[in-house]
């Protein structure tokens, strides 16, 4: 019977450090897919994690010669994809605070309210008191008429989110104005 032989992680990168590319080969088919995998159990987004992982090769192959010790090459390259998964949460979660902020500061709040029935500012006010979020789903699909479905593509949330962000919105206007 033919015994496979398992050639390390270090001899595989001082391979590579040496100049043999058929060994950054072998690591990126023994470790792409735990990439992919790690970088997606954070961001939750399989394209993202796909493109994490991806960046996260290019940084790796770019610093490599730097590991100091080649047999913790495993531990020191998820690192790097942990690194650049937390990095692209936080860019994402800013990109998204600013946009939802812009989006409800130009329309919802800047509605003259003198302009209306005060059934319409009571109306108003009460959308003024929920959550950016909630404000955001409740403008687009009632004020610019657009489906569950572009909502969500919009925000680039699910479109269950967007349903229940809706469904909670309008619990909350229920309560706010029945007081």
């Amino acid at each position: 019977m033919h015994k496979k032989t398992h050639i390390s992680d270090g001899t595989l990168v001082t391979r590579y450090i040496k100049g043999d590319q058929s060994a950054l080969a072998i690591l990126v088919k023994r470790f792409h897919k735990t990439f992919c995998n790690q970088a997606y159990w954070i961001v939750k987004d399989a394209d993202a994690a796909k493109d994490i992982a991806q960046d996260s090769w290019n940084l790796i192959i770019n610093k490599i010669h730097t590991l100091k010790d080649v047999e913790r090459f495993k531990s020191w390259a998820l690192r790097i994809v942990y690194t650049k998964a937390i990095d692209w949460t936080k860019g994402i979660s800013k990109q998204t605070k600013h946009h939802e902020s812009y989006k409800v500061t130009k329309s919802i709040q800047d509605i003259p309210s003198e302009d209306l029935s005060p059934l319409k500012q009571k109306l108003l006010i009460a959308i003024k008191e929920l959550p950016i979020h909630q404000q955001q789903v409740i403008q687009l699909f009632y004020v610019h008429d657009y489906s569950l479905k572009e909502v969500s593509e919009i925000i680039q949330i699910s479109e269950g989110t967007a349903k229940s962000r809706l469904y909670h919105a309008r619990e909350k206007l229920k309560t706010i104005l029945k007081t």
